[in-house]
């Protein structure tokens, strides 16, 4: 089985098309209240960087959510 790598598009210069312009990368804090399509409303439990937030759902439900925090928005 082959492996396949992810790449950006190039725009070219000559296409009818606009440019993609790439989505603002998403920040959370410690305590911001969050909800998640598929688990629902949370708060942020910590941050790793721009790379990884853990969510408390409730419970002791933790959830480590990744970048690029598409399922993830603020409230």
């Amino acid at each position: 089985m082959e492996s396949y790598r992810a790449t950006t598009r190039r725009h070219l210069s000559t296409s009818p098309f606009k440019a993609r312009v790439p989505d603002p990368i998403k920040v959370f804090e410690v305590g911001e209240r969050v909800s998640h399509d598929k688990e629902g409303l949370g708060r942020i439990h910590s941050v790793e960087g721009e790379t990884a937030v853990v969510v408390d759902f409730g419970g002791g439900n933790l959830l480590r959510v990744v970048a690029p925090f598409a399922k993830l928005h603020t409230l």
